[in-house]
């Protein structure tokens, strides 16, 4: 991790007009093909949640400005981020969960599997949940969302961490596509860096062998 020297920053401009915003946080929610991710999951009997987490991590960790948060007013980059995902209980409710970063779907995958049992034997790390080098993700599988807004608490324009959903998937012309919404931090990125997750995240599905 290293912090940012803002004076010598090539989007201080950017950075200075909207950090000071009441809300600055910008969603989109577009579509990914995610027919060769479900494909995958199926003949290596993986799990479709988890491999979607994965697929998120692994793209976020390839564009910078997805790995920049706040802290007392300074710009920190990180070398890598992990997911902190809710993961849903027995009785309805539900659990966030840490899931690490791993360069291997199927390490990425086991690892989180132990992390949701660990979850649901109450061996719970609140450290690693409360950690600002994470992604926030949610999953609402019962609706093919077209927007998305998340609750805040107030706080969160001085941390910047992002959001992200998955959306329920659906069948189109024999593929299967995903809703998926983003919701970012505007001091620490703009659309085109949303766009190019969308993008890696379309690659790193469309690669799986």
């Amino acid at each position: 991790m290293k912090i940012i020297d803002i004076e010598n920053w090539d989007r201080k401009s950017q950075y200075n007009f909207f950090k000071n915003y009441e809300d600055p946080f910008f969603n989109i929610t577009a579509t990914l093909d995610i027919t060769n991710l479900y494909r995958f999951c199926k003949a290596q009997n993986l799990s479709f949640f988890i491999a979607g987490l994965y697929v998120a991590n692994k793209a976020m960790n390839q564009i910078p400005e997805f790995k920049l948060r706040l802290d007392n007013g300074k710009v920190l980059a990180f070398d890598e981020i992990a997911i902190s995902s809710t993961v849903l209980n027995d009785d309805d409710t539900f659990s966030f969960c840490h899931f690490k970063s791993f360069s291997s779907i199927k390490e990425f995958v086991e690892n989180g599997l132990k992390g949701i049992e660990n979850l649901k034997n109450g061996n719970v790390d609140i450290a690693e949940v409360n950690r600002i080098d994470v992604i926030h993700s949610t999953t609402i599988p019962w609706v093919s969302i077209t927007g998305f807004k998340h609750a805040r608490n107030g706080n969160e324009k001085e941390i910047g961490i992002p959001k992200i959903v998955f959306g329920k998937y659906y069948n189109q012309d024999n593929r299967k596509i995903m809703p998926f919404s983003v919701e970012v931090h505007h001091a620490l990125m703009d659309g085109i860096h949303v766009g190019l997750l969308y993008e890696k995240m379309q690659q790193i599905i469309d690669n799986l062998k």
